[in-house]
Parts: C-alpha cells; sequence; structure tokens
C-alpha cells in the first residue's frame, strides 16, 4: 500500500484529519437551552475564573518591593499603559481606557493560549462568539470617544471628511461608511477567529498524523514510524508559533482599538 492511499485511509483505525466539526462540540451542560455549555464555552468560564484569580493573588496585597508573582501581574498591566494606551493616546486619554484596552488584551491572549495548553487544545475565540463580542465592544468604544470628544460633528466629518470638494462625497461618503463604521468590527472578528481557526486545524493534523503514523501505520510497515517522527517535530515547532501567534494576536487587537479610539479623537473630527 503506497503513502497517499494509506493516508487516505478512513476505515478500520486509518487516518483522520481535523474537521470544522471540531469548533461545534457536543453539549455537556444544558442541552437543547439557550444556555448550552458546550468544551468551549467551559473552556471560556475557565479562562475568566482563572484571570480574576491571578489578578485577584497578584493584587491583594501589593508590596513597594514586589515579589515575583506581583512583579508579573505588574508587568502585564505596564505593558498594556505603557506600550499601547499611553503611547498612542497619551497619559490623559490613555488612562482614560486603559481599563478597556487592558481587559482586550488579557482576554484575547488568554482565549488564545488555550489552543497549545493539554487537555483543553482548542482555542477559546476559535468560534465567532467570543472575537465578535470583543469586536463590538471595540466598535462602540471607538463610536463612544467620538462623541464624547465631538458630539455634533462626528458623524459628519466621518462620512464628509473636510477639504472634499461637494460632488465627490457622491463617492467618498459610502466608501467612509463601509469602510469606518462597518468592516472595521468585521475584519476585527475575522482576523482573530481565523487565525486561531486554521492553527488549531494545523496542531490537530500534525499531531493526528503523528498518532497514525506510530502506533496505525507501522503495523504495516516500521518505515512509516520515520514519518511520525516528521510530523511530531512540525507539530512542537508550529506549537511555538501558535504561541507566538496568540500574543501577537492580541496584542494587534488591543493595538487595533487604540487606534481606533485615537482616530475617533483626532481634531480634524
Amino acid at each position: 500500500m503506497n503513502l497517499l492511499a494509506l493516508v487516505a485511509a478512513t476505515d478500520d483505525g486509518g487516518f483522520h484529519g481535523p474537521s470544522i466539526d471540531e469548533f461545534f462540540p457536543p453539549a455537556i451542560f444544558l442541552a437543547g437551552t439557550p444556555f448550552e455549555i458546550n468544551r468551549i464555552i467551559l473552556i471560556r468560564f475557565l479562562v475568566v475564573i482563572a484571570i480574576v484569580l491571578i489578578f485577584w493573588l497578584g493584587t491583594r496585597r501589593m508590596k513597594v518591593v514586589p515579589g515575583r508573582f506581583q512583579s508579573v501581574v505588574e508587568m502585564g498591566l505596564d505593558f498594556a499603559r505603557v506600550n499601547i494606551a499611553e503611547d498612542l493616546l497619551g497619559k490623559k486619554d490613555g488612562r482614560r481606557f486603559l481599563p478597556l484596552i487592558t481587559t482586550i488584551l488579557i482576554l484575547v491572549f488568554s482565549f488564545n493560549i488555550t489552543g497549545v495548553i493539554p487537555f483543553l487544545n482548542i482555542s477559546g475565540n476559535a468560534t465567532i462568539g467570543m472575537p465578535l463580542v470583543l469586536a463590538i465592544v471595540a466598535w462602540i468604544a471607538f463610536i463612544y470617544a467620538g462623541l464624547r470628544k465631538h458630539p455634533g460633528a462626528f458623524f459628519k466629518n466621518a462620512l464628509f471628511p473636510p477639504g472634499v470638494p461637494w460632488p465627490l462625497y457622491i463617492i467618498v461618503t459610502p466608501i467612509e461608511l463601509v469602510s469606518t463604521f462597518i468592516l472595521r468590527p468585521i475584519t476585527l472578528t475575522l482576523r482573530l477567529l481565523m487565525n486561531m481557526i486554521v492553527g488549531h486545524l494545523l496542531l490537530v493534523l500534525f499531531f493526528s498524523a503523528t498518532s497514525f503514523f506510530l502506533f496505525t501505520a507501522t503495523q504495516t510497515s516500521i518505515f512509516y514510524g520515520l514519518f511520525g517522527v516528521g510530523t511530531i517535530a512540525f507539530g512542537f515547532v508550529f506549537t511555538l508559533f501558535e504561541i507566538l501567534v496568540a500574543v501577537l494576536q492580541a496584542y494587534v487587537f488591543a493595538l487595533l482599538t487604540t487606534v481606533y479610539i485615537q482616530l475617533a479623537l483626532a481634531d480634524e473630527h
């Protein structure tokens, strides 16, 4: 039996590649109700509990000379404050929107990293619900910032940019409407969602192939064990890559949220 035929086999213990069904796991609790809880929802609950516990333990007894655990918590908070919020918005507006930006950064990273944690093995952002909620929150913050700073001119200047000859508004206004108020939450959602979906599928593919080559295909020929060594090596490399992606996607999501708020606060509005 050649390699392609062997890998394509799906019966009698054959290879089973990842499928989209993995992102729609069966219900664990409250099946058939609007409050149905499946594996991904449960992971989200666990992540939120872990975040609350970590920050409670890290901040309940703050010391002038912080211990190791307090230092790690403060490092994460300072990163959001210094490198994102205050860097783009300045100290005044940066501190005003810091709770939102920090929450988005920590939530996105925490939900992302579950994709490489043993026994969880899927990102809490691997289905559209959470990325969409976070994107809508970012979009609402953008609208709020603009209306608060420019209550009478925000929508007018966003849809009818000053200095454009009025006949061109026939073309410019629909473009600004779509790009500013519709595409932003959509692109935020899809960028995060698709990265988590693709990452999960790749990891499942590599480690499923490893199991197949090492424990099933070797019954046909010991030669196939070499492919198992290769797939587990690729799986390890992509696990490290997924950790990097988890960090970068959290940073990009928080950064873009801050950039949108900065644009809403700009004086030209």
